[in-house]
């Protein structure tokens, strides 16, 4: 199937959207759809040439307006500085894509203490830092807005082999729905989106090389049989961003094909049965029953 944009256009026309990682993944592809909605948008990440690339990029491509922000989400002066940027460019902010992360696949015994914080450090941190800052932003301006948190279905599962990422992610779940309820009263909506499998050219070869990808074979854990595509997380970013979703707060939408789902029930990988063994079992279960 090919995806196709959502929402009507100009749906996120005046808002100024922040991205954390916006520069590459699947923060740039959020960050297209919000440009082609008529937001502008400011990407954020260590690499300023990065972000340069993707910003003259993305404004050919929509149109729109990019500001490039370099800055690193584990340093809070940083992100004020940002801040102050987009303020300086715009004028406004509207809107907080959590989005920058970092994970890799190894035992955790495997793991030195500084290769935990590494992630923990991006992932919660930076998202927290980010949250602060502009959060405090929006209450002293008494301006309504909203927060849209990355995070993963082993947010709440847990997940060997990927635990500085499974607990930064448990944190900033935890922190999605804490803010929903204490920051609502300011007219600060929070949300979340769990992402299945959607292949990037930088993450998913780093985390399912080849010759892993080729042994695991991860589509097999999806009910629906493909990979996410880009335009359909998009179009759920959006929407949650959107006036839309004005009466969603607190919530965590999961977009996987049934990934996780499969995983934990019991007996889902019955499904590899092939239909004669069925049938063998069944006339075995009958003479027992008989």
């Amino acid at each position: 199937m090919k995806a196709e944009p959502m929402l009507k256009e100009d749906a996120l026309k005046g808002k100024t959207i922040v991205v954390t990682g916006g520069g590459t993944g699947l923060g740039r592809s959020m960050t297209k759809y919000f440009l082609e909605l008529g937001a502008n948008a400011v990407i954020c990440s260590r690499k300023q040439d990065v972000l340069e690339k993707a910003a003259e990029e993305l404004m050919q491509e929509t149109g729109g307006q990019v500001l490039p922000v370099a800055c690193d989400v584990r340093k809070y002066n940083e992100i004020e500085a940002m801040l102050k940027a987009t303020l300086d460019k715009f004028g406004r902010v509207d809107v907080l894509v959590n989005n920058a992360a970092g994970n890799f696949v190894s035992p955790t015994e495997r793991l030195s203490h500084k290769a935990f914080d590494v992630i923990t450090d991006i992932v919660l941190k930076g998202s927290y830092n980010c949250t602060l800052a502009l959060g405090k932003h929006w209450i002293e301006q008494k301006q309504e807005a909203n927060i849209l948190n990355i995070v993963t279905t082993y947010a709440w599962t847990g997940s060997g082999y990927v635990v500085p990422s499974a607990c930064a992610k448990a944190g900033v779940l935890a922190m999605t729905r804490s803010l929903a309820s204490e920051w609502a009263k300011y007219g600060i909506r929070s949300n979340a989106i769990a992402p299945g499998p959607f292949p990037t050219e930088g993450a998913w070869t780093r985390l399912f090389p080849k010759q892993l990808a080729d042994k695991l074979d991860p589509v097999k854990r999806i009910p629906v049989g493909r990979f996410g595509e880009h335009q359909e997380l998009a179009n759920l970013a959006a929407y949650l961003v959107s006036d839309y979703a004005a009466f969603v707060n607190g919530e965590v939408v999961t977009i996987d094909g049934g990934e996780w789902l499969y995983g934990a029930g019991e007996f889902n990988a019955f499904d590899q049965i092939p239909q004669e063994m069925w049938d063998a079992m069944e006339k075995q279960m009958r003479g027992k029953q008989g």
